[in-house]
């Protein structure tokens, strides 16, 4: 299974260090393109983008979310920290899974 980080430089750059590939996406074209390009390889298990990048091609992530199974999305803050308004890691843990952590 592989791992494929779309975002902005410094989150591509760190997660190449550990041997994650992946694309830098400034605007909401290069997104659409990074994101298409990864789906079409089904090695893929794990799509970290940042929410920043989520958030200019949200029809297109939200989409493929909630009707694909495979590979899995993940949405990470980058180096500005996480979007006003979006709930953290814990909060969506404990509304999924209905307990407390």
């Amino acid at each position: 299974m592989k791992y494929y980080i779309i975002g902005d430089e410094d989150a591509v750059l760190g997660f190449g260090m550990v041997g994650v590939q992946g694309s830098v996406a400034r605007n909401r074209e290069e997104a659409e393109e990074a994101f298409g390009e990864v789906l079409k390889n089904r090695e893929m298990g794990i799509i970290i983008i940042t929410e920043r990048v989520a958030e200019l091609i949200r029809d297109k992530v939200d989409r493929y979310v909630f009707t694909e199974r495979f590979p899995l999305i993940v949405e990470i803050p980058d180096r500005l920290g996480p979007v006003e308004g979006r709930p953290g890691l814990r909060k969506l843990v404990n509304r999924a899974i209905g307990i407390k952590i």
